[in-house]
């Protein structure tokens, strides 16, 4: 069973930066998708990012597109989203997760980091 970390969160002003950090342990990541998703309250959780473990393709959602980039530490079991050019519609609860590739679910969730930007 895969179990995810996440930290890093806080609040920045609009147009700043913040990285999120996923520690993940319990498994072997080989065959496995990280993701990032993100929910603000009333809203339904959204896909942010997600990359590859195995050959570190990623893929990310429109509206992130050019600010968030989504990486994996090999060494650590770790995955980071950096963010920059932050907006207030940014603002969210964001989470880690893990999918095996041959599966379309996210089995496995952090237990999400508060991301606050202000304008």
């Amino acid at each position: 069973q895969v179990q995810l970390v996440e930290s890093g969160g806080g609040l920045v002003q609009a147009g700043g930066s913040l990285r999120l950090s996923c520690a993940a342990s319990g498994y072997t990541l080989d065959r496995y998708l990280l993701g990032w998703f993100r929910q603000t309250p009333g809203k339904e959780r959204e896909f942010v990012a997600a990359i590859r473990w195995s050959g570190g393709i990623t893929y990310y959602a429109e509206s992130v597109k050019g600010r968030f980039t989504i990486a994996r530490d090999d060494a650590n079991d770790t995955v980071y989203l950096q963010m920059d050019s932050l907006k207030p519609e940014d603002t969210a609860v964001y989470y880690c997760a893990a999918r095996q590739e041959r599966l379309a679910k996210y089995d496995y969730w952090g237990q999400g980091t508060q991301v606050t930007v202000s304008s």
